[in-house]
């Protein structure tokens, strides 16, 4: 199934995941896959560490979700953090896995490495995998974009013309980093459709179910606006776990039904392997 080949006539709902770290993390992640797996997603996706600790795991992972659940699983490919050879390796892994979706990224740091620098065998940028996926490999090939500019990117004419890169290379989807006021995702569209990229680009959503995971989001999201009004309410909340998932989940809903209402391609979930702020947002949708 070719993910771009979704995307329509009406909207399209997708879930990501990252691999769990204990045996029972990864037993608990397969409940939530499952149980989301109700809603019907198109697809889910699964992430990796920029080094790759954690990829032989997601390679695994990707294969029983298409094997086990019958769900189309998309692998993250972060292409800065390893040599060439041992990204192609990697590649070579997924594609014996029958995995043909891919999300071809450039990849950064966690907040708890600050001292990461790319490896200088490998790819730097995301279109360099792009280019050299395109030459050796079949994958149908995604990648990340930016409503509020890359934090690499000197302006954000840059920042498209980077991206506009990536898409003529061969990237025919776009999933864009998490924000938070849809405000910066509609100067987006018209910013990149008035550069000529035609591909899908699909908000990615993550409801915030408190203030410790709001300000950890967002760390992973840098120079990308925090608005006040959010880490108030979440601020107020606090200690109050299930009052803290109602805003949370509100504002994800209100944020979701108005781009789906402007003709958004569709919502792809930032879950972090938790089922029951995702699931409440996507019931409350009016599609």
């Amino acid at each position: 199934m070719r993910i771009p080949d979704l995307y329509g006539n009406r909207p399209v709902f997708s879930f990501e995941f990252f691999p769990p770290k204990t045996d029972a993390g990864y037993r608990k992640l397969f409940g939530t896959i499952e149980d989301l797996k109700q809603l019907d997603p198109a697809f889910v996706s699964m992430t990796s560490h920029a080094r790759g600790e954690n990829r032989p795991l997601m390679i695994e992972l990707v294969g029983r979700i298409e094997r086990e659940l019958g769900i189309t699983a998309v692998a993250h490919v972060p292409c800065s953090g390893q040599p060439r050879e041992v990204l192609h390796a990697a590649l070579l892994a997924l594609e014996a896995e029958g995995i043909q979706n891919i999300m071809a990224l450039g990849g950064d740091p966690g907040s708890d490495d600050p001292d990461w620098t790319p490896d200088p065998d490998g790819f730097f940028y995301a279109s360099d995998l792009v280019s050299h996926v395109k030459e050796h490999f079949g994958f149908t090939m995604g990648s990340g974009c930016y409503p509020e500019k890359h934090h690499r990117a000197p302006d954000m004419a840059t920042d498209i013309e980077n991206l506009k890169r990536k898409v003529d290379l061969g990237v025919e989807l776009l999933i864009t980093q998490l924000f938070l006021d849809n405000t910066h995702f509609f100067r987006f569209i018209d910013q990149v459709r008035a550069a000529g990229i035609e591909v899908p680009i699909v908000p990615g959503i993550m409801p915030m179910v408190s203030a410790q995971n709001l300000k950890r989001a967002m760390g992973f999201s840098p120079g990308s606006e925090t608005p006040k009004e959010l880490v108030s309410s979440l601020e107020d909340a606090s200690g109050d776990a299930e009052r803290s998932l109602e805003i949370g989940v509100e504002w994800a809903r209100l944020q979701c039904q108005e781009l789906i209402d402007q003709g958004a391609a569709g919502i792809h979930f930032y879950t972090l392997n938790q089922s029951p702020a995702t699931r409440r947002v996507r019931e409350q949708l009016d599609i």
